[in-house]
């Protein structure tokens, strides 16, 4: 069971973005790091993305079980926007398509065009674009409209970024939650728009809604910045669980946002005890090449390559928590 594996410590999710709608790139990490040992996954909650990542299981032909997540956000959370280029101010300059991760950004005839289904919000592109005509769109953010249009059998976790700063917002998605299902839980917690006295206060307000250790806490240091592999990256994410080790939560705590391959390596010098570890960004980009090649599930030696790039992070990751 999911939670057996964070009794153990032995937790590794693979973030595939809240916001991230390509099927298949979906199926192909999936298949990828089920066979290279994650044995959890962070999902966009859509059924045709779920469907996409019970396939890649199946495709990983492992023995271990694997559970799914899907994730659920306040209004502006990053993690659930999409953008928009305005192609009367847009240049083609081209500077957006060489920051995106994802690489959902192309040129058109009459300027650069968004790929929504492989946007993930992370608005790189808006921070470079010299023209101001990038905007931020904000998906669909009914929390009952989510829940009711996915088989609830098919997942194992729900979870609530709350990096809104209202109250009412993220207690009236939290109720709805714990209402409608009764499976583990999980708060994405980051400091980004919360001072620290705040975010525990907010976390223990939650946590009276639940029996103990039923919940995860994902200590989100640093969203979606976990491109480079260094100390540095990785920071934020470990001083952040560090604030929530320290009040001794009846919860389950993970690293995530800017985690890399030094993450929990980082957590163990600092003596940062977790159950296990997120990795969204750098995950994706170090098998980002191969997996890009339509044949990536029927070629042997790309799949092995990537293999060995995965797995090596996985159990890294692993061994050194705490």
């Amino acid at each position: 069971m999911l939670l057996d594996i964070l009794k153990e410590k032995k937790c590794f999710k693979l973030i595939l973005g809240a916001g991230n709608e390509d099927v298949d790139e979906v199926e192909k990490l999936v298949t990828l790091y089920s066979k290279a040992g994650c044995n959890f996954f962070d999902l966009c909650p859509k059924q045709e993305i779920i469907d996409a990542a019970k396939r890649g299981i199946k495709n990983s032909f492992v023995k271990e079980k694997k559970y799914l997540c899907i994730s659920l956000g306040t209004k502006n959370d990053p993690h659930f926007t999409k953008v928009k280029i305005n192609n009367k101010l847009c240049k083609n300059c081209g500077k957006c398509l060489e920051i995106c991760p994802q690489r959902a950004i192309s040129k058109g005839k009459t300027g650069c065009v968004i790929n929504k289904t492989k946007c993930i919000g992370c608005q790189r592109c808006i921070k470079v674009c010299g023209e101001n005509c990038i905007k931020i769109l904000n998906n669909k953010n009914d929390t009952r409209e989510i829940l009711s249009s996915i088989k609830l059998s098919d997942i194992d976790c729900i979870e609530l970024h709350s990096i809104g700063a209202s109250e009412k917002e993220v207690f009236e998605k939290w109720d709805v939650i714990n209402t409608t299902y009764k499976g583990i839980l999980s708060i994405c917690a980051d400091r980004t728009k919360l001072g620290d006295e705040f975010l525990k206060e907010r976390i223990k307000k939650m946590l009276s809604k639940r029996p103990d250790f039923s919940t995860v806490i994902q200590a989100d240091g640093a969203p979606m910045s976990g491109g480079k592999d260094d100390f540095k990256t990785t920071l934020q994410a470990v001083a952040t669980a560090e604030i929530i080790q320290n009040e001794n939560f009846p919860a389950y705590l993970i690293l995530s946002g800017g985690t890399n391959s030094k993450s929990t390596e980082l957590a163990k010098l600092c003596n940062v005890s977790v159950n296990g570890i997120a990795i969204g960004s750098y995950a994706r980009k170090i098998v980002k090449e191969y997996i890009e090649k339509e044949d990536f599930l029927k070629d042997e030696k790309t799949f092995s390559k990537a293999l060995s790039i995965a797995k090596n992070l996985v159990e890294t990751s692993i061994k050194n928590i705490l």
